[in-house]
């Protein structure tokens, strides 16, 4: 994912958030939805919207659900301010430049297409028709589902959550074993890393559907913070103990996450991310842990005391084989702890 791609995410991301159930400009919306008048918002950016409109009525009075409805039944279109606090003006006519390529269909839509492009500000478009909110900001365009429909899907990816959470803590066992017996091959390390990744992504889809479901998204909330419990810590300091290349771990970590479902289903990309390059053989290469993992489960050891562990030992047989004594004499550590 290149930067533009990152950048158009979180201002979809953002807009979404301004207008999730339970937000005033979300209950100015489905009262104009219910009604079936349609209408056209326009949101920041106000300078840049007034240099492509004409007419209007200017206001600037505050904004709640009942004036935005009441004047979106005008033709034109209501300018709000960058907080959504002000109604700047309304019953405006965007005019557009009409150079600007848009793919949309109906006359509303081509306009908050055009403006969004133009002006950078945040387009809503309320359909009268089909009852569809469309976001357009940028050149990014995003279309709200209905809150039945993110509910039900938001489930799903909850249950499918659960069992991709389930393997991976029974692969993780499993390597723990792996890793005091020092038995740990590349493929060991990676199929779990590869299992904490998904485990990840598929948190990363739910939570977007808790940024559009608003208020009503809380309880799904609550479950995906009991299930993600220290996922994203501990595939960080999975990559930590095997990485072969000394860049960060976690600049390690956004560059697998930004591998697609595909490209993650082939464990030798993952291999190639953290510097193991060859063929499939690769993977059966025996590999020596740092002891990151394992010293992240001692309790209240903090992170510094464990990176001057490991740069110390520099392997978890090591660390295993020092005496009390040795492990006393790392800074930060002290009798109790080496006891």
């Amino acid at each position: 994912m290149n930067a533009d791609e990152k950048t158009k995410k979180q201002l979809v991301k953002k807009a979404v958030g301004m207008i999730a159930p339970g937000t005033m400009l979300r209950e100015a919306i489905d009262h104009i939805i219910r009604a079936g008048t349609g209408g056209l918002l326009t949101i920041g950016n106000a300078d840049n919207v007034l240099k492509v409109s004409n007419g209007g009525v200017e206001l600037y009075c505050k904004a709640d659900p009942q004036k935005i409805y009441e004047l979106s039944k005008m033709d034109g279109a209501v300018i709000l301010s960058d907080d959504v606090n002000q109604i700047l003006r309304a019953n405006v006519h965007l005019v557009p430049d009409s150079n600007l390529y848009t793919g949309e269909t109906g006359m509303r839509h081509r306009t908050a297409e055009r403006v969004a492009k133009q002006t950078k500000a945040l387009i809503v478009s309320i359909s009268q028709r089909r009852n569809t909110v469309t976001l357009f900001i940028d050149s990014a365009k995003y279309v709200l589902n209905n809150t039945r429909q993110i509910l039900s899907k938001s489930n799903q990816a909850l249950q499918t959550l659960e069992k991709y959470k389930k393997r991976l803590d029974q692969v993780a066992s499993n390597l723990s074993a792996l890793e005091y017996e020092d038995l740990v091959t590349l493929l060991d390390a990676i199929i779990v890393l590869q299992r904490s990744l998904m485990v990840e992504k598929i948190a990363l889809e739910i939570e977007q559907y808790i940024c559009e479901l608003g208020v009503e998204g809380r309880l799904i909330q609550m479950q995906l913070d009991e299930l993600m419990a220290n996922v994203s810590e501990e595939s960080l300091v999975l990559i930590k103990d095997y990485q072969a290349v000394k860049d960060n771990g976690r600049v390690i970590k956004e560059r697998l996450l930004e591998l697609t479902n595909e490209e993650m289903l082939d464990l030798l990309n993952i291999a190639k991310v953290l510097g193991y390059d060859g063929g499939v053989n690769i993977l059966n290469r025996q590999l020596h842990p740092h002891g990151f993992r394992v010293l992240r489960k001692i309790p209240r050891l903090p992170y510094s005391v464990i990176d001057k562990i490991v740069n110390e030992f520099g392997d978890l047989q090591s660390i295993l084989k020092a005496s009390g004594q040795d492990l006393d004499k790392v800074d930060g550590v002290g009798k109790a702890r080496a006891d």
